[in-house]
């Protein structure tokens, strides 16, 4: 049987576990594309602006072309602004394509366009988050929310659940340790336990529908 745990992170991921990769319409995995695409995710959801907004953009970004870092910094200050506005991402446009230029060169400069040799240089979770903060548009925020998902394909980063995360866990009466949380679901299902906590701690009815499901 169950323990009433492994109940609400199963309901978790069956309501809520839908990584914002995914939503995205990236197809995550170890390679620089996709890795650089939720990069650039994760610059767009680190903004004070609604996630699925952020997730729109991302999609826009990616519909035009701007899929990795040679075609973004190819890309005009301008067209980068059309397409975030296409996404619905009007407030920050302009930053964040300043942004999302800059940080495409400095991805080219320093790691010819591919996170894996950031990753090599790292040699760690905490020296990832210090390179990955380096990056313009990404902050703490922003580092949390890459390692959140690539810990799906970067198993050294496994458990990462970042504070938000956790506050999650808090509300749905979830134990606030990683270690304890990473037990309740299979390895390969983190990234949407950490997601879908993300989601509770941003949204009580959220949390409310989780419990209501679990204790159905």
């Amino acid at each position: 049987m169950s323990s009433k745990n492994e109940t609400l992170a199963r309901a978790l991921l069956d309501e809520l576990g839908r990584t914002y990769a995914a939503e995205a319409g990236i197809r995550l995995k170890d390679s620089p594309q996709p890795l650089y695409q939720l990069l650039v995710l994760s610059v767009l959801l680190s903004a004070r602006i609604r996630a699925d907004i952020a997730v729109a953009a991302a999609r826009a970004l990616f519909d035009a072309g701007m899929k990795d870092a040679r075609h973004m910094a190819d890309a005009t200050w301008q067209q980068r602004v059309d397409a975030l506005g296409e996404g619905g991402y009007r407030r920050y446009d302009e930053r964040t394509s300043t942004q999302l230029g800059k940080g495409a060169e400095l991805m080219l400069e320093k790691y010819r366009g591919d996170l894996r040799r950031l990753r090599d240089d790292a040699d760690g979770t905490e020296r990832e988050k210090a390179l990955l903060r380096e990056v313009p548009g990404i902050g703490p925020t922003g580092a949390d929310i890459f390692l959140r998902e690539a810990q799906g394909v970067w198993p050294e980063c496994r458990p990462y659940l970042d504070a938000k995360a956790l506050a999650g866990a808090e509300r749905v009466g979830l134990p606030s340790s990683p270690s304890a949380l990473a037990k309740l679901v299979e390895e390969k299902d983190l990234p949407r336990l950490a997601a879908a906590l993300v989601r509770v701690a941003l949204d009580k009815k959220a949390a409310d529908r989780v419990r209501e499901t679990a204790a159905g």
